[in-house]
């Protein structure tokens, strides 16, 4: 199987984090799901953050690790400031951390987003253990399809997969 690193993630700061801000070299070994979204984006906060927010509290306890990524690439002025986003955050009870994605050097892309070459958001990614991209998908995905790859790097890993109920 050839696997993608998945790159270090570009930031301009952090929300909900611990003073020292989580890197996905800092993270190896452990099962990553990252969910790229933006406040004003209704997938996002209809099914892509709760979703994101369930499998934090399902498997937070087996091991897996829940980072959230605000990717503006459009309403600049509506979503660009840090305390919208952590007002926002408040309101939906979303307390894993979640990072700012630097804004774009040129166009209107954030830098993490052109990394990765996510074409929107929702965009749901789950990386290894071993620091590879093993899911990333543009749009919504269920919770079973999510559950089951979850457990399944969890295994991988040699977490216990079973899932704790929320």
């Amino acid at each position: 199987m050839n696997l993608k690193k998945a790159p270090e993630l570009i930031t301009s700061e952090w929300v909900n984090g611990d003073d020292v801000p989580p890197t996905l070299e800092g993270l190896s070994g452990r099962v990553i799901l990252l969910e790229c979204f933006q406040m004003l984006c209704p997938g996002c906060v209809s099914h892509a953050l709760p979703q994101a927010r369930r499998a934090d509290l399902a498997f937070r306890d087996k091991g897996l690790v829940v980072l959230g990524l605000h990717s503006v690439f459009e309403h600049h002025e509506a979503q660009g400031h840090r305390a919208a986003l952590a007002a926002f955050m408040h309101e939906n009870r979303i307390t894993f951390p979640v990072a700012i994605d630097a804004p774009a050097r040129s166009g209107f892309i954030p830098q993490t987003m052109t990394r990765y070459g996510m074409q929107g958001t929702p965009t749901t990614l789950l990386i290894d253990a071993g620091g590879h991209i093993r899911m990333q998908r543009f749009g919504s995905i269920t919770d079973l399809e999510l559950g089951a790859a979850i457990g399944s790097l969890l295994n991988e890993a040699g977490e216990p997969a079973a899932p704790t109920t929320p």
